[in-house]
């Protein structure tokens, strides 16, 4: 069994991704035992680099080349469930029709699931969900993702159940990037859990501070609730949490909010109320504040227009919608496009997420379906990431793709995402996100120590200890435009 400290990472020269349902470029011998494989994609270089980071970090090598091999039989049993989360954030880019570089490709789908059908003796639940973006089609992304296919392949089976999950729990209308409405969704069909972290949650530390934050939507009264007088609260999907395990499929991108978005970041898609989610704090550092990297009195004039327009726009003005969607562009003429000028805590200074995201991870690692946590009780996790086309600069959804050729995988979440980030050629210490997760407290996101990290790649440039990697050895993403100090080449 690969250790938490080992990271995988491989490195092909095809930037293409396969067509559904994904089919492998050969039938392997291990794959004799599934008998769903009627045709095969020569073209499907993801199957095939998958199953070359399964042979080096040693999974089942004794059987490797056999049709008994086994690379997942240490990670599930036959008749437990598995939470799959593959990046689902939009159906589009922000600007275009583009996808590929936005979500996770459903050809990693396909070939974790098929390896997870022969762990598992063909008994056993796989759930595939995510909730993404509250504007965002999730029927559209299944169609694009390819998932029906997928599951219709193994819909032969009787003992071997696959169900699409949509966690969103409502769909956001918009125009012209102005909320018009909102339509209800039934969410996690098992419900959701609430857990108040207290003094476990990352922050804790900002308890008893007059500090205002900002989360998913126009209702900022929400977000404030949840998180003060010592209460830090969120509303997470019950499928997760009831999971025996949890893989996670993530995008490798930037992001304008905490730098990168891999492991760490993506599991804003098992909570259950995105607006309990703190984003930014209202306010710049002088006034402790992340929403802007400094005071001045355009922004602050702004803030109290924006927020008073936020307000009525809550209550569904339709003069207002209207005036909202024509006044943008004069607003963003008036205080600068936001692609040029940072707002909304979009910058390196942000010193929120990160926190809401490990307070995710914390719940997911360590959470009870009873709303507590756990020490001693660890979920099994598991990481591949999608890096085959990548996106940087203006992530998560408006970035640019970048053509890496890249899968990394690991036990290790925190791992996963530092090795990611030094791929990417980022600066660790000015990550906070990944920085960290590598705390040591009675509720840890990583179990391993950084400076331990060991890269295993086909690679032989990468296959070294990572506190050994130097800025060659880096991919020269770009980052966000607010997190320029983040290069490390």
């Amino acid at each position: 069994m690969l250790s938490q400290s080992k990271v995988i990472i491989v490195k092909g020269n095809h930037f293409e991704y396969p067509e559904p349902p994904f089919n492998p470029p050969v039938v392997y011998p291990e794959l004799t035992k599934i008998d769903i494989i009627k045709d095969i994609d020569t073209n499907n270089n993801v199957y095939k680099m998958v199953r070359e980071g399964f042979r080096l970090a040693g999974f089942d090598l004794a059987n490797y080349g056999t049709k008994e091999w086994n690379p997942l039989r240490f990670l599930v049993r036959p008749g437990e469930t598995v939470f799959i989360k593959p990046n689902m954030i939009a159906e589009k880019h922000k600007y275009n029709n583009d996808w590929n570089y936005v979500i996770t490709n459903g050809s990693f789908v396909r070939v974790i699931v098929d390896y997870l059908f022969i762990a598992m003796d063909g008994k056993g639940k796989i759930m595939i969900g995510d909730a993404p973006q509250t504007d965002s089609k999730y029927w559209e992304i299944v169609r694009l993702m390819g998932l029906r296919e997928i599951r219709q392949l193994y819909s032969k089976f009787k003992d071997f159940d696959i169900e699409l999950l949509n966690l969103q729990d409502e769909y956001w209308v918009t125009k012209d990037d102005i909320y018009i409405d909102t339509i209800p969704l039934p969410g996690d069909p098992r419900g959701s859990v609430i857990f108040n972290l207290k003094q476990n949650s990352y922050f804790s530390e900002l308890d008893g501070k007059d500090i205002k934050f900002y989360g998913a939507h126009y209702d900022i009264e929400e977000t404030n609730i949840a998180h003060s007088k010592g209460n830090n609260i969120y509303v997470i999907a019950k499928s997760p949490l009831i999971a025996d395990v949890f893989i996670n499929l993530p995008k490798l991108k930037t992001h304008k909010k905490c730098g990168i978005t891999v492991n760490l970041k993506s599991l804003v898609g098992i909570n259950a109320n995105k607006n309990y989610l703190p984003h930014y704090i209202f306010g710049s550092p002088d006034v402790g504040g992340d929403q802007f990297n400094k005071q001045e009195i355009k922004k602050k004039v702004e803030n109290i227009l924006v927020t008073k327009v936020k307000k009525i726009l809550l209550k569904k003005n339709k003069l207002v919608q209207l005036l909202s969607g024509k006044l943008k562009k004069l607003a963003y003429k008036i205080f600068g496009n936001t692609e040029k000028v940072i707002r909304s805590g979009n910058w390196i200074g942000n010193d929120t997420v990160w926190r809401m995201s490990l307070d995710l991870n914390r719940i997911l690692l360590y959470g009870n379906v009873n709303g507590t946590l756990s020490p001693n009780k660890r979920k099994r996790y598991f990481s591949i990431v999608d890096g085959i086309v990548s996106m940087e600069g203006n992530g998560p959804v408006a970035g640019e793709p970048k053509y890496t050729g890249l899968i990394i995988m690991g036990l290790d979440p925190a791992a996963v995402d530092a090795v990611a980030a030094k791929l990417m050629g980022f600066r660790i210490n000015k990550l906070k996100i990944v920085l960290n997760a590598f705390e040591k407290n009675e509720f840890p996101i990583s179990q391993v120590n950084y400076d331990d990290i060991e890269c295993i790649s086909n690679f032989r440039q990468w296959n070294k200890s990572l506190k050994d990697f130097i800025p060659s050895d880096s991919l020269r993403f770009k980052p966000h435009f607010g997190w320029k100090e983040l290069v490390d080449y």
